[in-house]
């Protein structure tokens, strides 16, 4: 038995964060990670392993160079999923290595195994070897996790039909691709699939899809999904997946049609990893997906010394504000009142093209009622876009006419993650069209799509009317 300032559950974004922000404030910190590697979800089968897949298609394709040389070029001409693997192998090390030393020189101890509540201050971790530890602490923060959905009715079989964390291990790319969801994880899969040939079916029993977007940067990247040979089933309810005589997945839907690939994957949702945590001990809930409800200010749960951060309180689930979150939970666990965080965070959706938002979409202002105008940008339009060879991408930018300030700016392609980020101090800031106008960007870049986004919106809302030419005398006598 040894007791703790802070007990840490999970090492993801949340955790990690969580737990070094407590060492900083010189508290004794434990961290239990029931796998063997820190990083959790993030590190190991999420954000990094994805997002360095994406990278890798798109260098050994040569996507980018594909406006100038023509979609047939390709800068590797065999790509196996053996290439995909082996940059992944690289990054998770270096990613492991660093969280470790971090870890290492703020005095952070680790346990690797898998922590369940006693009480409300007592933690057993039970190890791999079989060995039980137990700890007290004054304070905890779950930090989970969570674990794809894998309804009864989809035959997972670790072959040719994955949820999102085994297609990461796929051996053999396939010819074809069934994705079952259009959330973020389910786009960003279909669209890094789709950029290496193959043929990808998106299927999606909503009518819409990625409603927290601006729907005409839907629109673009449908277009954009339609022109690269994505098909798309909106409104398509799955009534049950089977393996046909050769073995392929066939996916059957509602309205009789049916879709048969090489390869399914199943990325609708994911639930919290919450049913070992005995957390029935502590009198905490979770919701129908393993969700822990918290207080959204400071984190807590409906035990106050208990606390929840990242994906296993739900939206948004992004590794970016997760870190927020760890921290803003340790702060306040602590007695350290942080400032309140900005209004205004980014989202990021790493698909093909990227996409990238923040503020209020153009459905918001108009439900708000606020008078706006929107100014719209082609990556086309400027210098450094043709230089890159690009075809599409457009920045849009949203202005209250009343006090000219930014309200939202979205963006679908090439960069969209970067360049957010300029749209978003300007946001919490409180900026006005005035700064991007009056101000100079480098050229050739990107980021001169702010200026004529803000220039296209200027002209059709807020340009002085010219009056009209004098006529002249002789002609007004006559």
């Amino acid at each position: 038995m040894a007791d703790y300032d802070l007990i840490v559950i999970g090492s993801g974004p949340a955790g990690r964060r969580a737990a070094i922000q407590a060492a900083k404030l010189g508290k004794a910190v434990l961290v239990a990670e029931k796998h063997r590697q820190v990083g959790g979800v993030s590190v190991h089968t999420g954000t990094i392993p994805s997002k360095t897949m994406r990278e890798t298609v798109l260098n050994l394709t040569g996507w980018r160079e594909r406006g100038f040389y023509g979609r047939s070029y390709r800068v590797k001409k065999d790509i196996s999923a053996a290439d995909l693997l082996n940059r992944g192998a690289k990054t998770l090390e270096y990613e492991v290595d660093v969280l470790e030393h971090q870890f290492s020189r703020n005095h952070v101890q680790i346990v690797s195994g898998e922590a369940s509540f006693l009480g409300p201050h007592d933690i057993q971790i039970r190890r791999d070897d079989g060995d039980v530890d137990r700890h007290r602490a004054a304070h905890v923060v779950i930090a989970c996790g969570t674990r794809p959905f894998r309804p009864d009715y989809i035959p997972f079989n670790d072959r040719n039909v994955f949820d999102s964390d085994e297609i990461l291990a796929i051996e053999t790319l396939p010819r074809s691709l069934t994705v079952i969801g259009a959330g973020v994880i389910g786009v960003e899969y279909a669209t890094i699939f789709s950029a290496l040939d193959v043929a990808v079916t998106l299927v999606e029993p909503r009518a819409t899809f990625l409603d927290f977007v601006d729907k005409e940067l839907i629109e673009e990247f449908v277009h954009e999904l339609r022109d690269h040979n994505v098909s798309i089933r909106l409104g398509s309810e799955v009534v049950s997946v089977k393996l046909d005589a050769a073995g392929r997945p066939v996916c059957e839907i509602a309205s009789g049609r049916s879709v048969t690939s090489d390869v399914l994957l199943f990325a609708a949702g994911r639930v919290g990893e919450t049913e070992k945590l005995n957390l029935a001990a502590v009198g905490i809930t979770c919701d129908h997906r393993g969700r822990i409800p918290v207080n959204a200010k400071t984190l807590q749960t409906v035990v106050p010394h208990i606390y929840a951060a990242g994906d296993v309180i739900g939206f948004p689930s992004l590794a970016s504000t997760s870190m927020e979150q760890g921290r803003l939970a340790a702060c306040h666990a602590f007695g350290l009142e942080p400032p309140a965080p900005p209004e205004f965070f980014p989202y990021g959706i790493y698909s093909v093209p990227e996409i990238s938002t923040v503020g209020m979409t153009e459905e918001e202002v108009l439900k708000r009622g606020i008078p706006y105008e929107c100014g719209i940008a082609r990556f086309r339009e400027t210098s450094r876009g043709h230089i890159m060879g690009l075809k599409s991408g457009m920045m849009k930018m949203i202005f209250s006419k009343k006090t000219r300030r930014l309200l939202g700016v979205h963006i679908v392609g090439e960069g969209a993650t970067e360049l957010i980020h300029i749209g978003q101090a300007v946001l919490n800031l409180k900026g006005t069209i005035d700064y991007f106008m009056d101000n100079t960007f480098n050229y050739p870049t990107l980021a001169e799509a702010y200026k004529i986004a803000s220039l296209d919106a200027w002209n059709r809302a807020f340009a002085p009317v010219a009056a009209p030419p004098p006529v002249p005398v002789q002609a007004a006598a006559s």
